[in-house]
């Protein structure tokens, strides 16, 4: 697999998560998804296809591709139990920051998984009802 097929890059896929997805969001994290039911993208790959958005507000080029890489690796730790068919976008909030500065990527790491599991997009155990 290489790099870009996981990854929404294209605006048009962005818009149609936000417009058609749902989200749920926490203090750090907001997670918009959707779940692909075209047969052409069905066939191609079953595997989420996720994109990142982080806001200017959040610092400068490097600091923005530095929380890019911390949410990428932190998904990463999850991505065998991840249900396919899925579009992500994950946006970093504000509070990311600081959590990132004062516990690293173990405190990221475990914001990320409270955030898929309270949308249930990864497979558990018990029964998931995403919230409305």
């Amino acid at each position: 697999m290489n790099r870009s097929s996981g990854r929404l890059s294209r605006s048009e896929d962005f818009a149609r998560v936000y417009r058609a997805g749902r989200s749920v969001a926490s203090r750090y994290l907001a997670v918009y998804y959707f779940e692909r039911s075209e047969p052409e993208i069905v066939e191609r790959a079953s595997e989420p296809r996720i994109g990142y958005s982080v806001s200017r507000r959040l610092g400068t080029a490097v600091d923005r591709n530095r929380i890019k890489r911390v949410m990428r690796e932190a998904l990463r730790v999850h991505a065998g139990r991840l249900r396919g068919n899925m579009d992500l976008v994950i946006i970093a909030r504000q509070p990311l920051v600081g959590l990132l500065e004062e516990g690293g990527f173990k405190a990221v790491e475990e914001k990320m998984a409270e955030v898929l599991r309270k949308a249930c997009l990864v497979f558990q155990e018990e029964k998931c009802q995403p919230s409305p």
